[in-house]
């Protein structure tokens, strides 16, 4: 379980998020809000890549930063922002290094993770030669090396046509991680356990898909 006891961001004097608390033990949350609702940056709290200017996010009782970032994988709406090495094998093995592995264990983690979803032919291909929705799928590849309980992705499939976007939420839904998505394509998270409505830093709804969603989209329409 990962909860979000009180928590606030603060940035340049400016509130970003407001009181936030928060549990969550299901295996697929949703988040939704309008740009600038706060939402990414909620987000991004779940591994430490933002931190909180007031309040505690714990996952399992654990809060140190370094072991969300362990256990909780991030993958960004651009995969130019994630993925750093010029070939894919070697991308893929970045994160890894600091885990200590052994190159046979190391190398077991790739095949294994390239393997699952058809990624093999691109083991030795440069990244910048990738098509969009080849470099999302190594960008989330190059998560589930590490071997993380929990996945969040900010708005995943907002680059991506609509066949590389079902090819890549397919993928998503096969996962046995936990998982958390930021999206405003609301037809994503459709089938999702759980879904947050942010709007001015603060939790507005929080209940099942269906009804959080039209809630939504009804106030869209106001």
């Amino acid at each position: 379980m990962i909860a979000f006891t009180d928590v606030c961001v603060e940035k340049n004097g400016v509130a970003i998020l407001n009181g936030i608390t928060v549990h969550l033990r299901e295996r697929r949350v949703g988040i939704i809000g309008r740009n600038g609702s706060g939402k990414s940056t909620f987000a991004r709290l779940f591994n430490g890549i933002e931190t909180p200017t007031r309040g505690t996010v714990t996952l399992d009782a654990v809060r140190e930063r370094g072991a969300l970032r362990r256990h909780v994988g991030f993958v960004f709406q651009n995969p130019d922002n994630q993925i750093v090495y010029p070939i894919v094998s070697e991308d893929l093995a970045f994160g890894l290094k600091n885990l200590k592995l052994s190159a046979s264990e190391t190398q077991a983690r790739i095949e294994e993770v390239l393997e699952r979803f058809d990624l093999v032919h691109l083991r030795d291909r440069f990244t910048h030669r990738l098509s969009g929705g080849e470099k999302q799928m190594i960008a989330l590849a190059g998560v589930l090396v590490m071997r993380p309980q929990m996945i969040v992705l900010d708005e995943p499939t907002t680059l991506l046509d609509l066949w590389n976007k079902r090819k890549f939420m397919a993928a998503i839904d096969g996962l046995d991680q936990h998982v958390v998505v930021v999206s405003h394509d609301l037809e994503l998270l459709a089938h999702f356990d759980r879904v947050l409505h942010i709007e001015d830093g603060t939790i507005v709804a929080d209940g099942d898909a269906a009804s959080v969603v039209a809630g939504y989209v009804a106030s869209s329409r106001c």
